[in-house]
């Protein structure tokens, strides 16, 4: 069987991605059922029993920033190298929550981390893989803060400031220009039916 197709979900908190992801998901796995595919749902930081621990502590516990660099990527090797890879290998398709524009865009963009220390990291943990297809769930900083106020008690992420997700999201979208073969920019500011529509076609063109 042909290998499957990885695909990633980005976007600041409050854009509304983990929830198109679930209905991407579904309408996915109508697509590709009759081809003897499964579809495998995962996210970052987690994805692995290592993953989720290290999760625990990047989204509670305070520590220097290039320490939360390091178990950012330490998580994905393990999540690479337990699930993504063998997933690909066996024909399935992956949705992930989160890959490595995530961590340029909050640990660079964000909190200021260099970018020549992420993209080393980058090369040693994934050597050239990328996923095939990256949605950016776009919003303006402002606009996901009201989101994010109207649901559970926020992380350290979450709780950040206007000012930060302003950098985080000027990151993503500074990737996105650098690598438009694989990114599509969603506009999360439109109602779910217009985005859903969106998905439905670039489904339909997988």
């Amino acid at each position: 069987m042909a290998r499957g197709k990885f695909i990633t979900f980005e976007g600041i908190d409050g854009a509304g991605k983990t929830t198109h992801l679930a209905w991407f998901r579904e309408r996915l796995e109508q697509h590709i059922a009759a081809g003897g595919r499964s579809v495998v749902m995962t996210r970052e930081p987690g994805g692995t029993g290592l993953g989720e621990s290290l999760r625990e502590i990047l989204l509670h516990q305070k520590m220097d920033l290039e320490t939360e660099a390091l178990l950012m990527f330490a998580a994905r090797r393990e999540h690479l190298a337990e699930v993504i890879e063998p997933a690909l290998a066996r024909g399935d398709w992956v949705l992930s929550d989160r890959f490595t524009d995530a961590t340029f865009a909050y640990q660079g963009g964000g909190r200021g981390l260099p970018r020549d220390k992420l993209e080393a990291l980058e090369r040693w943990v994934q050597g050239g893989f990328q996923p095939d297809l990256t949605l950016l769930f776009d919003i303006p900083p402002d606009t996901a803060s009201e989101r994010r106020s109207a649901t559970r008690e926020p992380d350290r992420f979450e709780s950040e400031s206007d000012a930060f997700f302003t950098r985080t999201r000027a990151e993503y979208l500074r990737r996105a220009e650098e690598a438009p073969y694989r990114f599509v920019i969603i506009d999360s500011s439109q109602s779910i039916p217009e985005i859903q529509k969106r998905l439905e076609d670039l489904i339909s063109t997988l």
